[in-house]
């Protein structure tokens, strides 16, 4: 007897492929997030940065087995919450669809969304970045799953009073994610306040490993076509058109950045990086519902935009958003949900409806989807005031730790790199001095005595040999 959830089998086998790859290219933005944030703080900080994505991602993808499906994608109660009929993801079935997965089996649909549910806090990690201790940042997580994402989720994305009462779309995050993550992440920056010399460096720290944070960039930009093409829940035409759409707004945001960290200073790698991921954050919401050919213009917007407001943010509020997330995530995400009003064209998804610009020039769409972005802005920084405020009185949000030092050692006693070692040890004395610097001196002795050996003289030989041998001797002299 089939469940409530469940409808007749209805698997299509190249649909759930697609679904299949697409989970997993976006749990690789897991570890991908954690080499692009770590590459672009203090090599100190490293440790600290990873346990929390990679500790947070296995705490929230717990959660969400034990009762965050059913909250988000169980009946609804009062359009509010989903109710406990899927706790511990029960009557999920393998072999049968679900009302929200017609073609794949209900438990992949469950396992893609986990992967959303995850990464979504893990966002914020960017902004309080360095400051917070871990205590603090498991219960903030904790906190901010149950109290915000959740319910913003299953607003939207289930059975939820905002989809159902007014049809507001939100493709594969621009509100559940990406707008939710900003604004919280504005908060905490807020809250937090500015880390050691942020004046010195303007808010703008230079990166310990940029190689690092470019193969981070680099695989988030790959796995976000998992992200948004695969919320197509299928491998149709509009799995390619969200494909298309996410890659031109990416590379589009990407150029603009680039033209203005060019103007403004010289031709920037961090910039570069930074604007890609603000043009596929910012596309996240509407590349389901739009022509991907509006995806290059929505990119030039989001690239300004998202430029701008870290401008605002950092150098004029003081801010210390240490990666900008409320403006790379928070402010493209606001854009691009509200993008939906003007591009959206329901000849590109049969669930979606046509915007200011198309069909019969309604603003109602525009006007929704306005709302809803106030709506989950509102709800997501309120919750994470409260958050914040608690667990400040429960475990305190800061540590007396020394920021020359770190958190890596202060809260998890290990280290990054080999060669902090030598930064963190007991000061070398003179005599260590003397003999690091004799074997330096030797070394160079004995590689000049071997290069002149191979190197034949053709004018005048014995001068060049006497006065290429008298500078040696000099230099032993000098041992």
């Amino acid at each position: 007897m089939l469940s409530p959830n469940e409808t007749i089998s209805c698997i299509n086998t190249g649909d759930t492929t697609w679904v299949l790859i697409s989970s997993i290219l976006v749990l690789s933005m897991m570890p991908a997030l954690a080499f692009f944030e770590a590459g672009l703080l203090k090599s100190i900080n490293t440790v600290s940065l990873v346990t929390q994505i990679i500790g947070g991602a296995s705490i929230l993808s717990v959660m969400w087995h034990l009762i965050g499906y059913t909250l988000v994608f169980g009946h609804s109660v009062g359009g509010v919450i989903g109710g406990l009929n899927n706790i511990l993801m029960l009557d999920v079935p393998y072999t049968d669809c679900s009302r929200h997965s017609p073609n794949i089996p209900a438990a992949l649909f469950g396992f893609f969304e986990m992967m959303f549910a995850a990464i979504s806090p893990l966002l914020i990690t960017g902004a309080f970045a360095e400051r917070l201790r871990y205590k603090a940042f498991v219960l903030f997580i904790i906190g901010w799953e149950l109290l915000i994402y959740y319910p913003v989720a299953h607003w939207i994305w289930g059975d939820g009073w905002l989809n159902k009462n007014f049809g507001v779309q939100d493709f594969a995050g621009g509100m559940v994610i990406h707008t939710t993550s900003g604004v919280s992440a504005l908060i905490c920056g807020i809250v937090l306040g500015q880390r050691k010399d942020f004046d010195k460096y303007n808010g703008e720290f230079p990166p310990s490993n940029l190689p690092l944070a470019a193969l981070g960039g680099a695989l988030l930009w790959t796995a976000w076509f998992g992200f948004n093409a695969g919320s197509a829940l299928q491998s149709g035409s509009l799995a390619v058109s969200t494909v298309v759409a996410t890659q031109r707004s990416a590379v589009t945001s990407g150029v603009i950045w680039l033209i203005i960290s060019w103007i403004r200073h010289k031709p920037s790698a961090t910039a570069v990086l930074n604007g890609v991921i603000a043009g596929l954050a910012g596309i996240t919401p509407a590349s389901g519902y739009i022509d991907p050919q509006y995806g290059a213009v929505l990119g030039v917007i989001l690239g300004i935009t998202s430029y701008s407001s870290i401008f605002l943010i950092k150098h004029k509020l003081r801010i210390d958003d240490a990666l900008d997330v409320s403006s790379v995530h928070g402010i493209t995400g606001v854009v691009g949900s509200i993008a939906i009003g003007f591009f959206g064209q329901k000849s590109f998804n049969e669930d979606g409806r046509d915007g200011l610009f198309f069909g019969t020039h309604s603003p109602y769409l525009l006007g929704v989807q306005s709302m809803a972005v106030v709506i989950t802005g509102l709800w997501s920084g309120i919750i994470t005031i409260i958050l914040l405020k608690l667990i400040d009185k429960l475990v305190g949000l800061k540590g007396s730790f020394d920021e020359e030092m770190g958190l890596d050692e202060e809260e998890h006693g290990e280290q990054a790199y080999e060669w902090r070692n030598s930064i963190i040890g007991e000061p070398l004395t003179e005599q260590q001095i003397q003999t690091i610097v004799r074997g330096s001196v030797s070394h160079h002795i004995q590689q000049e005595q071997r290069r002149l050996s191979l190197v034949p003289t053709t004018i005048n030989p014995s001068l060049n040999r006497r006065s290429n041998f008298n500078q040696i001797s000099k230099l032993e002299e000098t041992l």
